[in-house]
C-alpha cells in the first residue's frame, strides 16, 4: 500500500507556511516565507514547489490562517479554522501543555488546557506581536533578528507600551534621545511584547504548569522566549519548545487534511496556472479624489504661496548668521537664517535612532558650506532632544515647541490664530490670541 501525502497551509498575516507529512505524520517538506502582502504570489510559489517536488502524486490538502478563506476560494480547497487547527496540533503533538502561547505576525494567542480549552486572542490591534516586533525593530535601524541579538547584552529593562507601535514609539524615541544603549530598549521592547501578551490576554488568569511557546516570533528569537521564561517563573522542565513551532498551524491542517478526499498534483498546478493570470478584484471603493479639477488644483496652490520664506544663496551670507534645531521624535530639522531672517540653508531627515549624531553630521556638513567670514553668532533648540543638545554640544539656547511654533508662525502670518502641528509622535493645536498662546491640546499617548 503507498504511502499517503498530506499538505497544509498556514496563510498568515505576515507569512505563509506549507508542510508536507506522510501518513506517519513524519514532516517531508516544510517552508516558511514572508509574503510582504503579496498572499496570491507567494501562496502559488509554494503550491508549485510541493506539486513539482511530487509530481504527479496525489495528496489531501486543506488551508488555514487568516487568509485561508481567499485562498481556499481561489483552489477549491477545504479551509479549517485556525484555533481548531492549532489546538488540535498541540492536543496531537504536545498532549503534555497546560498552557500555549502563540505569537503571529499579528495575532497573539494564549490557551488554556487544564479544564476544556479556554482560549484568548487579541482582536484588532496587532500590537505585541510579529509585526509590532518588526516595528520597533526598524526605529533601532536594523530586523527582528538584529533585535534578539541587541537584548542578549542588555543589562536595564525600561517600561514601554506595547498596546500599540505609536504608543511604543513615544516611549522608545525619547529613551534614544536621552542616550540609553540600545541593548536595553531592545530586550525592553521584548519584555513589552510579555506583558502586553500576559497582562493583556491572561486577564489575571494564571499561566501555570507546562507551557508551551508556538509561531514565529518566539520560535525565531530566542530573548523574547527568555523574557516570558523569566517574567512567568517557569522551570526548564515545564517549558515545551517543540521542533517546527513555527509551522504547527500548518501541520495540523495536514493532519486534518486526511479527513478529506485526495486532488491530483497536476489538477492542482492547473488550477495555480488559471490562477495566476486571474484578475485581482477591488474589494474596497477607492477615495474620490481630492481635486476635482486642474482649476480647484491652482486655486489651492495659490492660496497656501501667499505666504513663504525668503531664501538667500549660502555662499553670498556674511557675518551673522542664526542656527536652529529641532531635534524631534523620528527626524531632525535645522535651519540656518542670516540677519535679515533668510534661509540660508535646511536640513530634514530622519534622526535614525542616534538624535546626537544626526545633529553632529548636520554641524559637519554646514561647517564644509559655510563662508569663512560668517559667524554663527547664536544657535537655538527645540524638540525632544532639546536637553540633549544642549549639553552635549553647548546649544546656546532652548525652548518648548510650542512657544516655539507660535515665533514662527506670528512672524509669517502677524494675525495668526490657530496651529496644527502634526509631528512624528504627536499631534498639537495651538490657539494664538494677540500672538500668544491661549490654549494648547495635544494627544496623550
Amino acid at each position: 500500500m503507498n504511502n499517503s501525502l498530506h499538505v497544509g497551509l498556514d496563510v498568515g498575516s505576515t507569512t505563509v507556511k506549507i508542510v508536507v507529512i506522510d501518513d506517519s505524520n513524519k514532516m517531508l517538506y516544510q517552508s516558511y516565507q514572508r509574503h510582504f502582502s503579496d498572499v496570491r504570489k507567494t501562496m502559488i510559489g509554494l503550491i508549485e514547489e510541493v506539486c513539482n517536488r511530487f509530481i504527479d502524486q496525489s495528496f489531501t490538502i486543506t488551508v488555514a490562517g487568516s487568509g485561508g478563506i481567499s485562498v481556499s476560494s481561489w483552489l477549491g480547497i477545504q479551509f479549517v479554522q485556525e484555533v481548531i487547527a492549532s489546538t488540535a496540533a498541540i492536543r496531537h503533538f504536545i498532549p503534555q501543555t497546560d498552557v500555549a502561547i502563540e505569537l503571529g505576525g499579528e495575532d497573539a494567542k494564549i490557551t488554556f488546557f487544564d479544564s476544556g480549552v479556554d482560549q484568548r486572542m487579541n482582536e484588532t490591534c496587532a500590537g505585541g506581536t510579529g509585526a509590532f516586533i518588526d516595528q520597533m525593530a526598524a526605529v533601532l535601524q536594523t530586523d527582528a533578528s538584529g533585535l534578539n541579538n541587541l537584548a542578549k547584552e542588555h543589562t536595564t529593562l525600561y517600561p514601554i507600551a506595547a498596546r500599540c507601535g505609536v504608543f511604543a514609539k513615544t516611549d522608545v524615541m525619547p529613551l534614544l534621545n536621552e542616550g540609553a544603549p540600545k541593548t536595553d530598549i531592545a530586550a525592553s521592547i521584548l519584555q513589552a511584547v510579555v506583558d502586553q501578551t500576559v497582562g493583556g490576554l491572561a486577564c489575571g488568569r494564571s499561566i501555570r504548569g507546562n507551557i508551551a511557546f508556538l509561531g514565529g516570533p518566539l520560535n525565531f528569537l530566542p530573548e523574547l522566549r527568555r523574557r516570558f521564561v523569566e517574567t512567568l517563573h517557569l522551570k526548564h522542565e515545564n517549558i515545551v519548545f517543540p521542533d517546527n513551532a513555527q509551522y504547527f498551524v500548518a501541520l495540523c491542517a495536514a493532519l486534518l487534511s486526511k479527513e478529506y478526499p485526495e486532488v491530483n498534483s497536476v489538477e492542482l498546478l492547473k488550477k495555480v496556472e488559471e490562477l495566476k493570470d486571474a484578475p485581482y478584484q477591488a474589494e474596497i471603493a477607492p477615495l474620490p479624489p481630492l481635486f476635482k479639477d486642474k482649476t480647484e488644483v491652482d486655486a489651492f496652490m495659490d492660496r497656501h504661496s501667499l505666504t513663504h520664506a525668503e531664501f538667500v544663496d549660502i555662499n553670498d551670507v556674511h557675518g551673522d548668521v542664526y542656527l536652529g534645531i529641532d531635534a524631534g521624535s523620528t527626524t531632525t530639522k535645522a535651519v540656518l537664517l542670516d540677519k535679515d531672517n533668510r534661509i540660508a540653508y535646511t536640513w530634514y531627515g530622519s534622526n535614525k535612532g542616534t538624535p546626537l549624531l544626526s545633529v553632529i553630521d548636520i554641524l559637519k556638513d554646514l561647517y564644509e558650506k559655510l563662508p569663512y567670514d560668517a559667524v554663527i553668532r547664536n544657535s537655538a533648540a527645540t524638540g525632544y532632544g532639546e536637553a540633549l543638545l544642549q549639553a552635549a554640544l553647548g546649544i546656546d539656547e532652548g525652548e518648548v515647541e510650542t512657544l516655539v511654533h507660535c515665533k514662527a508662525a506670528s512672524f509669517f502670518v502677524p494675525e495668526v490664530s490657530f496651529i496644527l502641528d502634526i509631528g512624528g509622535q504627536d499631534m498639537k493645536c495651538l490657539y494664538v490670541k494677540n500672538g500668544i498662546v491661549d490654549k494648547i491640546v495635544l494627544n496623550e499617548a
